[in-house]
């Protein structure tokens, strides 16, 4: 049964994730004292700048008060600022910091060292197949139809 799991797409893929997920948190702990969280909340905002704490929570899959959490740890070590929304006083837009570049800068060189760790001895070829297999995997479960219950 051992040897199942092992070669088990869904698990493979939910433990490669895992393992990524657990040098990410180590990594953002040792290197700045943050949270893997706070990291994946910069990176957003680094594509998005200028997006809602609303927004920001459905794209990272929290609630919003968990990204209100992060926002005022990241504001509280100057890395990000919001600033009022011109249509919507209700509204909060985040922006990164000047100081929040060096961060992103190691976060940056993090990843390409891990995607070396994680791609080594696995050929070009190969990797452009597990691209295009991930991607259609993504489009796949991004077309299915959402289950109400459990099957």
């Amino acid at each position: 049964m051992t040897k199942k799991l092992e070669t088990d797409l869904l698990y493979l893929l939910y433990d490669v994730a895992r393992l990524m997920r657990t040098r990410a948190d180590q990594r953002a702990r040792r290197q700045h004292g943050m949270t893997r969280a706070q990291w994946v909340i910069l990176s957003w905002l680094e594509r998005q700048s200028g997006i809602s704490q609303s927004d920001l929570a459905g794209l990272v899959e929290v609630e919003p008060i968990t990204v209100c959490r992060l926002v005022d740890r990241l504001e509280a070590r100057g890395l990000v600022e919001r600033r009022p929304d011109a249509k919507d006083r209700r509204v909060k837009r985040l922006h990164l910091t000047p100081k929040a570049k060096p961060v992103l800068d190691d976060i940056h060189a993090w990843r390409d060292a891990l995607r070396e760790e994680v791609t080594a001895g696995i050929s070009d070829a190969a990797l452009n197949t597990q691209i295009d297999t991930l991607l259609r995997m993504k489009a796949n479960l991004a077309q299915a139809p959402m289950f109400a219950q459990a099957v």
